[in-house]
């Protein structure tokens, strides 16, 4: 599993959904929709209607790939850091029972306060 503890997901930005698709596919359940995927250098994040799927891309070669599935349903609280005039960058912490603290960083034309609009759809 990904250490949260250690690593956030930095700088990530809007991709097509696309991009990771072929590797999580088959980990999505039946009827689980896509909403918007993310993408750092080689790592990623991918918000489905279900939950959130982290993917770490290890060695050399990119071929070894962790998922870490963070279920909606264990969120207990999130904070989010909208995107200023000077400061383009967003972030978005989420508090997971179990797990503790997650925290991802969007650059750009990221749409986080939707993202945090659907979590609270989920959640509450």
């Amino acid at each position: 599993m990904i250490d949260f503890k250690n690593a956030s997901f930095i700088k990530l930005r809007l991709v097509d959904n696309n991009a990771f698709s072929t590797h999580i596919n088959q980990l999505l359940i039946t009827g689980e929709k896509i909403l918007e995927t993310y993408q750092s250098i080689r790592d990623g994040v991918v918000f489905t209607d279900k939950r959130i799927i982290a993917i770490n891309v290890q060695g050399i070669t990119g071929k070894k790939k962790d998922f870490t599935s963070l279920p909606y349903s264990k969120i207990q609280a999130y904070s989010v850091e909208t995107a200023g005039t000077l400061d383009l960058d967003s972030e978005l912490e989420l508090w997971f029972s179990g797990l503790g603290k997650v925290k991802f960083e969007f650059v750009g034309n990221a749409n986080v306060s939707e993202i945090c609009r659907f979590i609270s759809e989920s959640v509450l």
